[in-house]
């Protein structure tokens, strides 16, 4: 039995809540269950200085945790004057796993910046961030278009990404924070619209698995993400 009581195929409830911020030009409040993500998107005319001359954009993700979005009070890393391992990785992840969904010569000489920001964290922040992210993206490139500095739609396809893992020897999907915490195995699974994967991330905590055990995962998280786009739709057509 899962903490929560959900069978081990059940997500969480997820929402999307877009137009969150007023001044960015793609924004949203997703949640899976508990953890809540605040994500933007800013376009910005401008390129990084080894892009300038090639005609095609970028897209970069940047993540943080508020200091109370977990049970005890972090210290902002800004404070610490460094961002941690763990931030780095995670904006890094989200940066590939949207570029891997945007034409970027569509996109044209400008950049756009998904800001992820935690605001209360119950488990899977980096892929609650990563679906959401895609939705200000979408929100942000929907405006472009309208406004006719977009002629061609960058988008090639949805993205979006589930937590999945080995929980007392019975494979689950969407972990929230007391699974997590205590699960044999967890994998972080980023997902194409279209059968296709932008990345995997798979570890054995307590436990090693096998290759079946891998890829029921997968299939855990191929019904997961196809929950997701659904949402992602539906939040972005609003």
């Amino acid at each position: 039995m899962r903490p929560s009581g959900r069978a081990p195929d059940e997500m969480r409830a997820i929402t999307i809540e877009t137009g969150f911020t007023r001044h960015a030009e793609g924004s949203c409040l997703i949640g899976f269950g508990d953890t809540r993500v605040l994500c933007t998107a800013s376009v910005e005319e401008r390129i990084p200085p080894w892009l300038r001359g090639k005609g095609e954009g970028w897209v970069t993700g940047e993540y943080s945790m508020l200091p109370r979005a977990t049970h005890t009070r972090g210290q902002r890393e800004a404070a610490r004057g460094k961002q941690s391992g763990r931030t780095q990785e995670i904006q890094r992840l989200i940066g590939r796993s949207l570029r891997a969904v945007v034409d970027l010569k569509k996109l044209g000489e400008r950049q756009i910046t998904l800001d992820c920001d935690v605001i209360q964290a119950d488990g899977g922040t980096r892929t609650a961030a990563i679906s959401g992210a895609w939705v200000a993206l979408r929100i942000a490139i929907d405006g472009l278009i309208k406004s006719g500095e977009l002629v061609d739609d960058p988008i090639v396809a949805q993205v979006a990404a589930v937590s999945c893992g080995i929980y007392r020897g019975t494979p689950v999907l969407d972990l929230d924070y007391d699974e997590d915490s205590n699960a044999d195995a967890d994998a972080n699974f980023v997902l194409i619209s279209g059968g296709k994967i932008a990345e995997v991330q798979a570890t054995a905590e307590a436990a090693t698995y096998d290759e079946e055990g891998l890829l029921r995962l997968l299939r855990l998280a191929r019904m997961g993400c196809d929950g997701i786009f659904a949402a992602q739709l539906d939040a972005a057509k609003a």
